[in-house]
């Protein structure tokens, strides 16, 4: 008589095995498109000049899509996120009628097309009242104040 695979644990390790693929490679795929579309702290880069020209580039457009005339002071959080290029998440400190305010910017930029364009700016609230706590900068990160 032959060995029967009927009732055999043993016949049930290659469909095991190919279920436990397809769950491993479907996990690894939903992790990969996580951190692919991902929003993450641009660290360090408050004062770096590619997010400063950023910053500069959404109040400029602002100014000229609503006729307004912000003056930039200076770049208080940057996140970034992957998409087809990279969609720059940054709040912006501007000075409305000699008054500082904080503004909320997203700004979409292709490199290898030579494409930049500011997706929203809307203000968030007046910059002396929120702190750099209430803003999540981390300790060590926070961009000096220019009064």
């Amino acid at each position: 008589m032959g060995s029967s695979c009927t009732r055999s644990s043993r016949c049930l390790l290659p469909y095991f095995v190919i279920g436990f693929s397809l769950c491993s490679s479907l996990l690894f795929s939903i992790a990969m498109a996580a951190m692919v579309g991902g929003l993450k702290e641009s660290e360090g880069s408050q004062n770096s000049a590619e997010i400063e020209e950023l910053a500069r580039f959404a109040v400029d457009e602002h100014n000229k899509k609503e006729n307004a005339l912000l003056e930039f002071a200076r770049v208080v959080k940057a996140k970034e996120q992957v998409v087809t290029g990279t969609l720059h998440h940054l709040t912006v400190e501007a000075i409305d009628a000699g008054k500082k305010k904080l503004y909320e910017a997203k700004v979409w930029v292709k490199p290898w097309l030579h494409f930049k364009e500011l997706q929203d700016f809307k203000h968030v609230a007046d910059s002396g009242s929120l702190t750099a706590a209430d803003l999540g900068a981390k300790r060590g990160n926070a961009v000096s104040q220019t009064h």
